[in-house]
């Protein structure tokens, strides 16, 4: 079990719900934090800024916060600047971190920038959707190209595009859902995600599905995707794939925990994707997978989390 004692975290309000595309996501993530907290024996309640003010934390007498909101209003810094206006201490990373790694493509501009791998990138505002050149910006990125909504997560908006007319449909289908669409060039695979506890990053999970990319549906809603781990790595892969995330999470200010996603390129070379720091916690999250590698269960997890919430 958790080296902490529960009394030293007081009463706890678990952030889920909110009001970003990933709302459904982060409600049963929260239930799952709520759940596993309330069983070690943490005074720990449900709490959804969709539905109540902020200010209500501290009218409850709340002494700090579990955030399990996914997405924009949850994971881009802005809760986290209206907890430490409050005073509340809460889970994972900072303003800045926050905000920085919601915008995919700020987010890889920095990590080129550094000198870390990640797949050659355009992004693409939506006031200048009526004047790209499809056929040249496939071109550009080698003729296969993934299209993103920047600044969502769980896969929403993405789609893949080999032509022009692909290319003009999925930006015009992330445009639902951003005003900032980033256009990476297509790697092939395979997928990994390695989960940061701390300073420790902890086993690679490989991930595989029958379909085109690892889109919502894969995640959330069919049983098709495999998820492997240990992630079939030689040793030395095994600590790449781990230091190279873990490089990843610490350029860009995060701390506590997080979660960061690579691929390999056509040449077996491992590239970054994203991070999360505010990562899944339901009943198909890799995060807890990997935990359980290392001997954690699920609320071992959840406590350990929240202990980063605790002065040292």
């Amino acid at each position: 079990m958790s080296k902490y004692s529960v009394a030293e975290f007081g009463k706890v309000a678990v952030l889920a719900g909110g009001n970003s595309a990933e709302r459904e996501v982060s409600l049963r993530s929260g239930a799952a934090v709520h759940e596993a907290l309330q069983s070690a024996g943490v005074n720990a309640v449900l709490f959804d800024p969709a539905q109540q003010p902020l200010a209500d934390l501290v009218r409850m007498g709340v002494n700090r916060v579990f955030i399990a909101l996914h997405g924009r209003g949850g994971e881009d810094g802005q809760i986290q600047g209206a907890l430490e206006t409050l005073g509340l201490p809460y889970t994972g990373s900072g303003i800045m971190a926050c905000a920085l790694s919601m915008d995919k493509g700020r987010t890889k501009a920095l990590w080129k920038g550094m000198g870390l791998p990640t797949a050659p990138s355009v992004t693409v505002q939506s006031a200048q959707m009526g004047s790209v050149d499809c056929e040249q910006l496939l071109a550009e990125l080698g003729g296969q190209v993934m299209v993103k909504p920047a600044h969502e997560g769980s896969s929403i908006g993405m789609g893949m595009a080999r032509n022009a007319e692909e290319l003009a449909a999925a930006l015009a289908a992330a445009a639902e859902f951003d005003s900032d669409m980033l256009v990476e060039a297509w790697l092939s695979g395979p997928e990994y995600t390695v989960a940061i506890l701390g300073t420790q990053a902890l086993p690679a999970i490989k991930v595989q599905t029958p379909h085109a990319f690892y889109d919502y549906a894969a995640k959330y809603q069919d049983n098709t995707t495999q998820y492997i781990c240990p992630a079939e790595l030689s040793a030395e892969q095994e600590q790449e794939v781990r230091a190279l995330a873990t490089a990843a999470f610490f350029a860009v200010g995060a701390e506590g925990w997080g979660r960061v996603d690579l691929m390999m390129n056509a040449a077996g070379e491992l590239q970054l994707l994203e991070l999360n720091t505010v990562p899944g916690m339901t009943a198909k999250s890799l995060v807890p997978m990997a935990a359980r590698e290392v001997g954690l269960s699920f609320t071992d997890l959840v406590l350990e989390v929240l202990a980063t919430t605790v002065d040292a």
